[in-house]
């Protein structure tokens, strides 16, 4: 997308103006130390881009965009410290640089800070915002219960699974891209199908995400490579793995997964085991299923055909990342 650098700079000048010096310092300093990390910012761009999209200038939707930034940023601080997580965009996690208490109170506090950016917009569009915003942020909580539940749970259905990363992640991705919309005023039909194309779009995010967990680089993804293996999550990787392995491959990976113990021999174990029976090749099949899934939610949108042709190569670009 021709515009996204402009948006990028757009919204790390605003978030580079918010005042993070106030008291107490305590507080404030782990929001400011987290929001400055940047990252990819990719659903305030994602909003921005849908509200020029839908005929409104990209501007118009500073506000909401920052507002879903600062959201996830107090989900990613929270999700570290449940993770035990110590590094977050190649730097230490809060709940790290500080403590455990800090990282939920400043958590919280970014939280209650993103609902506050709505009440820059007029009534009618306060509301549209708010709802889609509270039922998303109630659905990104009940997915991240899931993952939990998930952690001693030896019966996960790959199904099961999908439904978590909607709700984990997808969800997001669609609302960032419906309050562009939103702001915009355009119609119901095409709120509907931009929020399903980053529904979609966001299931195949997570799921490069998952595989990136284990087959990235450090030094790219910026995060521990492997820490979900560490941490016995149940993957599409592992689910996939279960499903495909011999009995006696099927014993070995439950095996590594009885415990957190075994450190690195344990990360390229259970690698192995995921190349060995083709999880990692079938898990790539359908990040790409995901991304043509929302790539078909494009025909329903009432926009120019240029956008849709940004729209579309955005989606690729997500299939063949490596951040």
């Amino acid at each position: 997308m021709n515009n996204f650098i402009e948006y990028k700079s757009a919204v790390a000048d605003y978030i580079n103006q918010i005042n993070f010096t106030k008291e107490p310092k305590e507080l404030y300093e782990p929001i400011g130390y987290i929001a400055n990390l940047g990252g990819k910012r990719l659903r305030p761009l994602l909003t921005l881009f849908a509200a020029e999209v839908f005929g409104a200038k990209f501007n118009d939707a500073i506000h909401a965009a920052v507002a879903i930034e600062l959201f996830h940023n107090f989900s990613l601080i929270h999700d570290d410290i449940m993770d035990e997580a110590p590094l977050r965009r190649g730097n230490k996690t809060v709940h790290e640089k500080w403590n455990l208490n800090t990282g939920i109170l400043s958590g919280d506090a970014m939280l209650i800070l993103a609902y506050q950016y709505f009440e820059n917009y007029e009534p009618a569009i306060f509301k549209d915002l708010a709802k889609l915003f509270s039922k998303t942020a109630l659905e990104v909580c009940e997915g991240q219960q899931l993952d939990i539940n998930f952690e001693t749970r030896n019966n996960v259905s790959i199904p099961e699974y999908i439904k978590m990363i909607e709700y984990k992640t997808a969800v997001l991705v669609g609302a960032a891209l419906e309050m562009g919309a939103i702001v915009a005023k355009t119609t119901e039909n095409n709120k509907v199908a931009i929020y399903n194309f980053g529904r979609d779009l966001g299931i195949a995010f997570q799921l490069q995400d998952d595989y990136l967990d284990a087959f990235g680089e450090t030094a790219t993804f910026g995060k521990q490579i492997g820490g979900d293996i560490l941490e016995n999550k149940k993957t599409y990787l592992y689910l996939r793995s279960l499903e495909n392995a011999s009995p006696a491959d099927k014993t070995e990976l439950l095996n590594w997964f009885s415990s957190k113990e075994g450190g690195q021999e344990k990360i390229e174990a259970v690698k192995s085991l995921f190349e060995k029976t083709n999880a990692t090749s079938d898990t790539q099949r359908l990040i790409e299923e995901y991304t043509q899934k929302a790539l078909l939610q494009l025909e329903a949108l009432e926009i120019p055909f240029h956008f849709k042709e940004e729209l579309k190569e955005f989606a690729l670009s997500l299939m063949s990342r490596t951040v």
